[in-house]
């Protein structure tokens, strides 16, 4: 009897000391924003050194400074483009009519072409250069040299074929391939639609424009943010465009969301009341509304950010659209105290229906 006194003492303590542990497991294994304090800095335990403050006017990050990357030089591109009249090119077919005399040019109904040197060939005055010039200029120039030949000479000129002037654009766009340019200027941002458009898997914020062998690196968002636009940038003859694919430009949710999925930064940028939109909104039965973190790494300065606010104050959502995200920033909800407690439950649960089960034996 004494025996089994003890062996059942003994299993009750080993039950105990399971039970104890399984609880402890169950509060730490979950995220949690734990102890943090109100504001200022510490030094976590594994060693890396956080700010911790509270989301108000005074401490909303400014938004960042768009810099070119090296080697972009998208200042000096966006200096140099401007909208030009087109210029005639090699392979072009221009139609000319003399209205007085139409009979000279009736050999010329199909078009003049412009040979690989630049130039026409007309009747009575011989080879006209055509290249590089636009069309009121060539047009002067031909009646310049007919006035020798004609007393009336009013040459009418227009491109038939736009054949010499061409773009490329590869890379994530719906139908990639060679574009001629007309006398309608070609933006990048019109080149782009020429294309297709990108594709979901193209990144617009990693656009490449090669021109006489420089690569100019674009970004959509970073040219919103100096205050210029894509239809600013004008496409030359031999551009070369590669619109490359979606990298890191996403921001991560944990926690109590209604959907827990990464979040894309689009074009237009994204603030915090989108991811919390984009999210499904905070779960109503766990979400904790008065503990939603933003946790911004910043190596640079060798230092974490926290910050924190209260989204059950209506006077927190002006901040919350003000606050823009950044690519790998982590948007975390903590629970609420009961559905912790609820949670530890669940887990105590199978433990105690193992201690019934072991104690009616």
């Amino acid at each position: 009897m004494r025996q089994a006194t003890k062996l059942l003492s003994t299993a009750c303590l080993l039950l105990s000391s399971m039970l104890y542990g399984c609880a402890t497991t169950t509060i730490n294994s979950g995220l949690q924003a734990g102890e943090l304090p109100p504001s200022g800095s510490f030094t976590a335990e594994n060693g890396i050194n956080f700010n911790v403050q509270p989301l108000t006017l005074a401490t909303l990050p400014p938004k960042p400074v768009v810099r070119s990357q090296p080697g972009s030089n998208l200042a000096a591109l966006l200096q140099s483009s401007s909208r030009e009249n087109y210029r005639i090119a090699p392979s072009d077919i221009l139609s000319i009519t003399l209205v007085s005399y139409p009979d000279i040019t009736a050999a010329g109904s199909t078009g003049y072409p412009v040979d690989q040197q630049g130039y026409i060939q007309f009747p009575l005055i011989g080879r006209v250069k055509a290249r590089g010039l636009s069309v009121p200029q060539f047009t002067s120039n031909l009646r310049a040299r007919l006035q020798r030949y004609l007393r009336y000479p009013d040459p009418q000129v227009k491109i038939a074929e736009y054949r010499g002037n061409k773009f490329f654009i590869d890379g994530e766009v719906n139908t990639p391939g060679e574009f001629k340019i007309t006398d309608a200027p070609v933006s990048l941002y019109s080149a782009i639609s020429m294309a297709g458009g990108a594709t979901d898997l193209g990144d617009s914020n990693k656009i490449v424009l090669r021109r006489n062998g420089t690569d100019y690196r674009i970004g959509l968002q970073s040219l919103q943010q100096m205050g210029v636009s894509a239809n600013q940038i004008y496409i030359q003859d031999g551009d070369a465009i590669r619109v490359s694919s979606e990298d890191i430009n996403k921001v991560y949710v944990l926690g109590e969301f209604g959907k827990v999925a990464p979040v894309p930064i689009l074009d237009q940028g994204l603030n915090l009341a989108q991811v919390i939109g984009e999210s499904a909104g905070l779960n109503p039965n766990t979400a904790n509304a008065a503990k939603i973190y933003v946790v911004r790494d910043q190596p640079e300065y060798q230092r974490t950010n926290i910050y924190y606010v209260d989204m059950q104050a209506l006077t927190s959502f002006p901040l919350a659209s003000r606050f823009e995200m950044q690519p790998n920033d982590i948007v975390y909800v903590d629970p609420t105290g009961l559905t912790r407690w609820n949670r530890v439950l669940s887990s105590l649960l199978p433990s105690t229906s193992a201690v019934r089960s072991f104690s009616s034996l």
